[in-house]
């Protein structure tokens, strides 16, 4: 009988100093992947101490924390397309807005650690769409060309892979290369094109997810460039600034640029130095008819009064 109460007491004592286990919770998977309009799991998982009933809550967050499940329902744009199992939940036909990072939290208040979180990544994978493409139609002989393909959609980031006349185009590895191909930009760079350049172009998306996409091939003509017609413009534009400067001056020179025009003015001038001449010689014919003429000798007269009557 001793014995028996001996052992309940070292049992109560050993349950009296072993630290208690706090609420704990932890996920089978961090990070999911899933493709757009499909389903995502975001496992959670837990234990409590003595609470058999906790407050389970999921918050997504980003530039503000938002509720996913919170009082024992779904919040916002989750109502009617989620569940819950346990803690775990179930996001069916994600999208792009759906991305982000999860927590999983577990309210124990009978616990004497009452509180325990785990995080979930989710990242919704999209296929490559059709790039865009930036193709010339020409280009002239020598002259650096650059092609463009790109598609800012696809997640992850889509690799470019170039096809000439539907024949791929391999990324050359060595400095001397024509052409460089960046096959995460998707820009195909041509240093000097040349003549045998010319084609059909068309640029190739992937990324692993989905099937990979193509833009439509368009052509691109590499034209020669005339040396003798450009040289032959040149000497006609540079005669004609020559004679139009030289024209131009002898114009100025003769008064072409003053006001009034050049015939205006010469007939002023005409007229000025007509009018000039009349007055000279206006002036020595008075001079000759003064010189030439003696005006008639007067007689004095007495001016003494007379006086003559009537008889």
């Amino acid at each position: 009988m001793e014995e028996t109460s001996l052992c309940v007491a070292i049992v109560i004592l050993i349950m009296q100093c072993c630290p208690s286990l706090p609420v704990t919770v932890s996920t089978n998977k961090q990070k999911v992947e899933v493709h757009e309009f499909s389903d995502a799991v975001l496992s959670c998982m837990f234990r409590t101490e003595r609470d058999q009933n906790p407050r389970i809550e999921w918050k997504k967050k980003g530039k503000d924390v938002s509720f996913v499940y919170f009082d024992g329902h779904f919040r916002g744009p989750f109502e009617g397309r989620a569940s819950i199992e346990g803690a775990t939940v179930t996001l069916r036909r994600v999208t792009q807005e759906d991305a982000g990072e999860y927590r999983c939290e577990i309210s124990a208040p009978f616990d004497s650690v009452n509180l325990g979180e785990t995080n979930i990544t989710l990242k919704v994978l999209v296929p490559p769409n059709t790039p865009t493409c930036e193709i010339p139609s020409s280009a002239v002989t020598g002259s650096a060309v650059q092609l463009r393909c790109r598609d800012l959609q696809s997640i992850p980031p889509a690799t470019y892979a170039w096809y000439k006349d539907n024949q791929l185009m391999i990324a050359p590895r060595h400095a001397n290369a024509t052409y460089l191909i960046n096959t995460h930009t998707g820009v195909l760079e041509f240093k000097a094109v040349a003549k045998e350049d010319s084609g059909q172009y068309s640029c190739r998306a992937s990324n692993g997810v989905g099937k990979p996409t193509k833009c439509e091939g368009r052509h691109m003509t590499i034209e020669d460039v005339n040396i003798t017609a450009v040289v032959v413009a040149v000497v006609v534009v540079c005669l004609a600034l020559l004679v139009c400067g030289c024209g131009g001056f002898l114009m100025h020179r003769n008064g072409f640029f003053t006001p009034g025009h050049r015939g205006r003015s010469f007939w002023i001038s005409e007229c000025h130095g007509a009018a000039h001449i009349s007055s000279q010689n206006l002036n020595r014919t008075e001079d000759t008819s003064n010189v030439n003429y003696i005006p008639p000798p007067q007689e004095p007269q007495d001016f003494k009064h007379t006086q003559s009557f009537m008889l």
